[in-house]
């Protein structure tokens, strides 16, 4: 019942128009025989007698006043004082034509008869539009506060949600959207299936709120094109991660979440080449330092699912320490020591690797900050290079097999002070990789992480969460991207890889222009980007210009030349020019006794610009 009344309320003017002519057209003979029968007192009654089809006459001239004043252009929806009046003269005119047939014609029509039946049929009128609009509105009613669903995949998955959105208080699914041609135009359930491009067509006129995405298995790339298609509707995407856990109940209609941006850039990744995740961490015992760090925390919870002996912690900041350390324990299986201290204290870092016998080493401490590092050149250089220098010394001399070195694409021909500093830690770590070979040394450079602290994507949410704007430091910056888990997977896989000194390279796909991020962001939360000048759309794009120290495009290789393959297809080996440890040391060993004042901070920058390519002082630099 419900089905029929929302395709009636859905319906086009016409077809309801004739819906209530036809009503009206079987109530009116109905009134007239009951107007004889209470004037008369009888029920066999003749009605309208001496005038062939005089019922018929009478109920036809009823429904053309109705026509004619237009009253059935008002459908259900509307009763107001122009209704009222239309309908007032319509039953005038029904009156006024029965007295001119009682007086023209043989019809016996006594003069009550015009009466009762002009307050019949305007309480009809008026009382049979008012319960069509209650039934509709009741029913209706039961749907407020539902969000209406499209589900994109009429398989099985989306035939799973849908009964589940149907027992839902939450949701309500209107209809199917499918690319495959044998389902389009089919009923699946009480839903039908309409092609993308007649769905975008149906959006508005059946209210959808959000497109579910009912998924399973499709890849990031397939995700991408299929949210493309919808951008045009401005409606929240959606997604049910899980679905098969859907089946066995596991899973609720409340786990509906947003499709994350994070799934959408890039590349889908590869799958990981077992025994490289295994090589230095199996059954070893491995220290990852920055370990409350995006990226050192994620490199923790990929080590524990390869079954180290122990697992050492190092960690700067008490609370993240505390943090990466709770959510350990949790599904650890090896045992977990939390260290707090400074990568800058080499006697405390040789102690701990000593003290538990360190065998792999995944060096993630450093200060990535863009505009801060600019502003505190020293303190940065002191935790990026110095730092990596003290924990590379420390586990040379104590015999660690592996040490890693997490550096970024900000260390080609870099243009701060970051960048730069982490250009000196690789350089640092290629000459100590020189003379010796007892520690094997890998520096593995990447791109941006999606989600990491600091980065774009959750600073655009908090700012599309509170209306925007969305700041973009300038509208062609570009950046590479990559998620955390892949990013972390193929660090851990390319360390297996080397053989000293090396520079890995994680291929980071095709550069993203993040106005374009801000615009995909803006778009999967259902809203519109308001164009410069314009009032029209929901969230305004900002250029605060770029920050001091900040590029319009990164790059990963320095030489473009010299880079060969390795074992893994997304992981790349860099052959770079270094320079020697005496030379190199001289130069950390002046650093570190530094502090920053005009004079330090003018002599620390003038060798990063003779030893870093590119790198250039910015006229930003200050000192804080």
């Amino acid at each position: 019942m419900k089905k029929i009344i929302h395709q009636f309320a859905a319906a086009p003017r016409l077809p309801k128009q004739l819906f209530l002519v036809v009503l009206d057209a079987l109530a009116f003979p109905v009134m007239l025989w009951l107007c004889y029968v209470i004037r008369l007192f009888d029920l066999g009654a003749q009605v309208i007698p001496g005038i062939h089809g005089g019922i018929a006459l009478v109920s036809f001239i009823a429904l053309l006043s109705l026509g004619l004043t237009g009253v059935y252009h008002f459908i259900v929806r509307t009763f107001n004082e122009v209704f009222i009046f239309k309908l007032a003269i319509a039953v005038f005119l029904t009156m006024a034509s029965m007295y001119v047939l009682n007086v023209c014609t043989n019809a016996y029509i006594p003069m009550s008869i015009p009466f009762m039946f002009g307050f019949m049929m305007f309480a009809w009128v008026w009382i049979s539009r008012a319960v069509i609009r209650f039934i509709i509105k009741v029913s209706f009613y039961a749907e407020m506060g539902r969000k209406r669903v499209a589900i994109f995949g009429a398989g099985d998955a989306g035939q799973q949600i849908a009964a589940a959105l149907h027992r839902s208080d939450d949701h309500l699914p209107v209809f199917f959207i499918d690319d495959l041609v044998s389902l389009q135009g089919q009923m699946i359930g009480d839903l039908k299936v309409y092609s993308s491009q007649r769905a975008l067509q149906r959006f508005k006129k059946d209210r959808i709120d959000e497109i579910l995405l009912a998924l399973p298995s499709v890849g990031r790339v397939r995700k991408t094109e299929i949210i493309q298609k919808f951008e045009p509707a401005h409606l929240k995407i959606t997604e049910l991660t899980g679905l098969t856990r859907l089946v066995d109940g596991e899973i609720q209609v409340s786990d509906i979440q947003e499709v994350d941006i994070i799934d959408l850039l890039g590349r889908d990744p590869v799958p990981p080449i077992a025994h490289l995740l295994a090589k230095n961490i199996q059954d070893k015992i491995v220290m990852v330092t920055g370990a409350g760090g995006s990226i050192g925390s994620e490199l923790c919870r990929q080590i524990i699912l390869n079954q180290p002996k122990m697992l050492v912690i190092y960690e700067l900041t008490e609370f993240a320490l505390y943090d990466i350390d709770k959510e350990l324990r949790k599904t650890a299986q090896c045992e977990i020591i939390p260290i707090l201290g400074t990568v800058q204290d080499q006697q405390k870092l040789e102690r701990i690797i000593e003290q538990y016998h360190i065998q792999t080493v995944y060096h993630a401490a450093a200060y990535k900050h863009v505009p801060l590092v600019e502003c505190n050149p020293i303190a940065g250089l002191k935790n990026n290079a110095i730092g990596t220098a003290n924990s590379l010394n420390a586990a040379v001399k104590k015999g660690v097999e592996t040490f890693v070195l997490i550096s970024t694409d900000k260390a080609v021909r870099p243009t701060n002070v970051m960048g730069a500093s982490k250009r000196m830690a690789e350089l640092y770590c290629q000459a100590v990789a020189e003379t010796q070979s007892q520690t094997q040394i890998s520096i593995v450079r990447f791109g941006n992480v999606l989600g990491s602290s600091g980065s774009v994507v959750p600073l655009f949410k908090q700012q599309i969460a509170v209306g925007g704007p969305i700041t973009v430091t300038h509208p062609d910056v570009t950046r590479y991207f990559m998620t955390i888990p892949e990013a972390s997977q193929l660090v851990i896989q390319a360390g297996a890889l080397g053989s000293g000194g090396d520079v890995f390279l994680l291929d980071m796909g095709e550069p993203v222009r993040i106005q374009d991020l801000a615009r995909q962001m803006i778009a999967l939360s259902g809203l519109k980007v308001r164009e410069a000048n314009t009032t029209d759309g929901d969230i305004e794009i900002a250029y605060s210009g770029l920050r001091p120290g900040e590029k319009l495009y990164e790059e990963l290789l320095i030489d473009q030349d010299n880079t060969g393959y390795t074992e893994h297809t997304r992981i790349l080996r860099s052959f770079e020019k270094h320079y020697p440890l005496q030379e190199i040391q001289s130069v950390f060993s002046r650093i570190n006794q530094m502090t920053a004042v005009d004079h330090d901070v003018d002599w620390a920058l003038s060798q990063l610009e003779y030893y870093v390519d590119g790198y250039t002082r910015s006229g930003e630099v200050r000192v804080n």
